[in-house]
């Protein structure tokens, strides 16, 4: 008599379920894991999948994951919850497009007064080269 080999040996595995803080621990790790480039090792080291992190971002934004016990089914948003998340998320957004802006601003500036203080400095005669100023 042979014996099965492989991933489904045993049978097939039951459906696993995870409990709220369950999810907002794996997320947390998740985010760390993807901060360090390694988001697709935890992936597989945990057996998930990033369908799963997707979804369950979505319901952490949405806030249906924060104050539930475990052992607690985490239903679909609501429209007004589906919408706060969004807004959430766009203000996210508009954050970080202005800090970035800001930043450019900034460096755009500093290259003016760059550009100033060498124009100032550059002297009125002709240069060292004996080219003469253009």
């Amino acid at each position: 008599m042979s014996r099965k080999k492989g991933p489904r040996a045993g049978g097939p595995r039951p459906r696993r379920t995870f409990s709220p803080g369950q999810k907002l621990d794996f997320l947390d790790r998740y985010e760390q894991a993807v901060g360090a480039g390694e988001g697709g090792v935890f992936l597989r080291r945990e057996g998930l999948y990033s369908s799963l992190m997707t979804q369950w971002r979505r319901d952490r934004d949405a806030g249906l994951l924060q104050g539930k016990p475990a052992g607690q089914t985490v239903g679909r948003p609501s429209a007004e919850q589906a919408e706060i998340a969004r807004l959430r998320r766009e203000l996210d957004q508009a954050q970080a497009k202005l800090a970035r802006t800001e930043t450019a601003l900034t460096i755009m500036g500093k290259a003016r007064e760059l550009l100033e203080d060498i124009s100032r400095s550059e002297p009125d005669g002709p240069d060292v080269f004996g080219l003469g100023r253009r």
